[in-house]
């Protein structure tokens, strides 16, 4: 039952009394020998095979045999989305969990399989149902004009962590690429100059359930489906609500908490986080 649960987990597909199949690659290849190695612990025998091709099995019919066994995980994921839509009174705690399944699904999805798609629309919808109006600036959806805060220089608080270095990070990829940053413990902006995840209630900051990261995507329309996944990762990590389910966030978090602990400057400490959700950007699918 261990080893049966274990080979569900990871998605690999039965190939009757033969064994299991996973796609050929190196996470992959490291499940089934841990896999192995716990069937040998039990005195069972197993073996991990490396194959190019199987004759009477062609790749097109091995695609469409993990997208089935995909297709009935996401169809009950997507059944459970639809009831509590339905719902007048939505559980963030429940939504929490099913964002994790979603995640879960997503990592054996080897070959995308269709519903993908519908579950993940379900779920932004349910999560998203509800904009808050962003209050300081009184600002809209799409409101704010780019092309008025170019060249600027951005302030914020002094120690950057999760927040306010992802905010940086989508300022100068989506709104201003000349964007300077300054740091002030008052944060208090003067001028042409922007604030941005200040106490102050001034500039662009935490808005209702919104964390700042949040409120700049509101703010300048910025419409991207990792920026969206991105903005539930800053969101769970700054504000520890479990509201969207992602656990990602607190690891990156850790890392700057680290990096400051070795008593970095602001401006490297910014630098380098950006540079972190740069990589983040550019290897989600």
């Amino acid at each position: 039952m261990e080893v049966w649960r274990k080979l569900k987990r990871i998605g690999a597909l039965p190939l009757g009394p033969p064994g299991y199949l996973l796609p050929n690659s190196a996470v992959n290849h490291e499940h089934f020998e841990w896999l192995a190695s716990t069937i040998r612990s039990y005195r069972g025998d197993a073996s991990v095979i490396q194959v190019q091709a199987i004759d009477d099995l062609p790749f097109e019919q091995l695609v469409k045999r993990f997208n089935e066994s995909r297709s009935r995980d996401y169809q009950e994921l997507i059944e459970d989305l639809s009831r509590i839509q339905k719902e007048r009174t939505i559980n963030s705690v429940q939504i929490a969990s099913l964002r994790r399944r979603f995640e879960d699904l997503t990592a054996i999805d080897f070959f995308h399989c269709a519903l993908q798609r519908r579950a993940d629309e379900l779920l932004t919808n349910i999560t998203r149902a509800k904009d808050t109006k962003p209050q300081g600036l009184q600002l809209k959806r799409g409101l704010m004009k780019k092309g008025e805060f170019k060249n600027r220089i951005w302030i914020t608080r002094p120690r950057p962590r999760i927040d306010r270095v992802a905010s940086a990070w989508l300022i100068r990829k989506f709104i201003d690429p000349s964007a300077k940053f300054a740091f002030s413990s008052r944060a208090v902006a003067k001028g042409r100059a922007v604030s941005f995840d200040t106490f102050q209630g001034t500039g662009f900051s935490h808005v209702g359930e919104d964390c700042t990261f949040e409120t700049l995507c509101k703010a300048f329309g910025i419409r991207n489906a990792k920026v969206n996944a991105i903005a539930e990762i800053v969101h769970d990590a700054d504000l520890r609500d479990e509201k969207f389910g992602r656990a990602e966030g607190a690891a990156m978090d850790a890392i700057l908490s680290g990096w400051s602990q070795e008593g970095l400057k602001d401006e490297t400490l910014l630098e380098r986080g950006m540079d972190l959700f740069d990589g983040l950007f550019r290897n989600m699918r």
